[in-house]
């Protein structure tokens, strides 16, 4: 006979990342495995009402009540029920799925109306009850989520650098009362919703922010976000996006409004959005614009055919091949002092010319013997000595890289090129 209740269970801290995917046991056997929590939105916390378990060989998922677990860690989910086929039901319509709705979207902060990505959710473990009390959209949630384990058990000074980061995370949380629930039905309607939600709040976005939500609308719901917003916000907006979805915007509004927009920006901001349009669209547009800042704005236009070895940098990460991983990661604190990119490892040979490129990241998750030059990308997307402002931005957009490497035409490394620089010089250097 099925109980409910139990012995007890220990209090504790969890985070979702911690038992998603985890096993389940029935009288010691494996039966599946987490793939998500079902909640019940209690305003202050929310409360976990029930296991979401995904079997093997095509059996259909368990929803599996809460009141049914005797032990529940990071390392397995025990439960007592006679017949487990009972509870292999249909995920019903109106609840809400931890992971499903919550996990990886954009939330409001309803306190400063800040767009915030839930990269992972805190939950407490209390009176035997589990509840949900905390949303984290910190960059550590994001380590935590690749496997932190892999480092934590480390005591390399590179992971050390990481670790401190986990000091900061508490600071970042959001309590769950300041979260706006999410309706049970967002899987079908995200960008609706996302829309719904901001509507009133729209033009007190930060532009940053405001672009986060536009990069995941359709074309339709962006141009119809950009057409509601205030002047002034629409034209900050279209500043910060990205060239591939500034083109496509562009090209679905009236000339006359791209005009207006482009007028409130600086020269060298409106020389930006300007030079990823085609030559017939850029003289279009400036024949309706003020005729104030044309002539500089030419000039800009002129100078993103300058070559980009003015802001290439020689301050980089260099490495060898037959380096291990593990003395990269403790050399690494040393190698990174002063330089200007320290995101990733350049892997050269003993002419300097270009063998591969390692993401620090990637350092991290390597095994401490294995040699740098197995662990590499040899494939590596790289900017030429002569190569332009202009083709050094279209790089970046396409390939999204915080830094591309500068060669000559023998691979021989002659520097990099920051992501960084590359936008400031279009906003400032250029006017």
């Amino acid at each position: 006979m099925e109980k409910d209740g139990g012995p007890g269970l220990p209090e504790n801290t969890y985070f979702l990342s911690d038992v998603l995917n985890e096993k389940v046991l029935l009288k010691g056997k494996k039966i599946g495995k987490i793939s998500d929590l079902v909640i019940l939105d209690k305003d202050k916390v929310a409360e976990v009402t029930y296991l979401v378990i995904s079997r093997p060989f095509g059996h259909p998922s368990l929803m599996m009540p809460w009141e049914k677990v005797r032990s529940f860690d990071k390392k397995q989910i025990v439960i007592d029920v006679d017949d487990v086929e009972k509870f292999a039901v249909k995920i019903p319509e109106g609840i809400v799925l931890l992971k499903d709705f919550i996990l990886d979207k954009k939330i409001l902060d309803m306190e400063d109306t800040e767009v915030e990505v839930v990269y992972d959710i805190k939950m407490v473990l209390k009176k035997n009850k589990l509840y949900v009390t905390d949303v984290d959209p910190s960059d550590y949630a994001r380590f935590r989520r690749m496997g932190l384990d892999l480092f934590e058990r480390s005591t390399s000074p590179f992971a050390n650098l990481i670790k401190k980061g986990h000091e900061k995370s508490e600071d970042t949380l959001i309590p769950w009362s300041y979260v706006q629930a999410l309706p049970s039905d967002i899987d079908s309607f995200k960008g609706n919703v996302k829309l719904k939600i901001l509507k009133e709040m729209l033009n007190d976005l930060p532009p940053v922010d405001l672009v986060e939500i536009l990069e995941d609308l359709d074309h339709e719901q962006r141009v119809m976000v950009i057409n509601q917003l205030d002047a002034d916000q629409a034209s900050d907006a279209l500043e910060e996006i990205g060239p591939n979805m500034q083109r496509e915007i562009i090209s679905s509004l009236k000339k006359e409004k791209v005009a207006g927009l482009i007028d409130m920006m600086t020269p060298g901001q409106a020389a930006d959005v300007l030079s990823v349009l085609t030559f017939e669209d850029q003289n279009a547009i400036m024949k309706l614009m003020d005729d104030e800042n044309i002539d500089k704005i030419k000039s800009i236009l002129e100078k993103q055919q300058e070559n980009i070895q003015n802001i290439t940098t020689e301050k980089y990460l260099k490495v060898y091949p037959e380096e291990t991983v593990e003395s990269a990661q403790n050399g690494y604190p040393k190698l990174a002092k002063d330089k200007d990119e320290i995101m990733y490892f350049y892997v050269v040979d003993k002419d300097d010319r270009l063998l591969g490129v390692i993401d620090v990241k990637e350092l991290l998750k390597a095994d401490d013997k294995a040699l740098l030059k197995d662990i590499m990308i040899k494939n590596v997307i790289s900017l030429k000595k002569d190569s332009t402002l202009g083709e050094a931005e279209t790089m970046f957009s396409r390939y999204d890289f915080r830094a591309l490497p500068v060669t000559d035409d023998e691979d021989k490394m002659a520097g990099v090129v920051r992501y960084r620089d590359v936008t400031k010089l279009t906003h400032h250097f250029l006017e």
